[in-house]
């Protein structure tokens, strides 16, 4: 069985943000760089929900988690 594909402006509609190319280029200039310490779903701009999104997507090897791989190298350019 094949994986669906996501695209980024889909995992910011599960986080609940704004989806246009826009809004999602705002969020990442607003957060970014998170630091290396700081696991993206410990990032302190997160609800809770969207922490455990971000958290599960990652640990249970989701299809979701190429596109929060995408958003966590996206928050740490500078």
């Amino acid at each position: 069985m094949e994986q669906p594909v996501h695209h980024f402006s889909e995992l910011f509609e599960q986080l609940g943000l704004a989806s246009d190319a826009e809004a999602i280029e705002a969020f990442i200039q607003r957060h970014a760089p998170l630091p290396e310490s700081v696991a993206l779903h410990e990032a302190s701009f997160w609800s809770p929900s969207q922490a455990e999104l971000l958290r599960n997507a990652l640990e249970d090897d989701a299809d979701w988690a190429e596109v929060v791989d995408h958003l966590d190298a996206s928050l740490r350019k500078p």
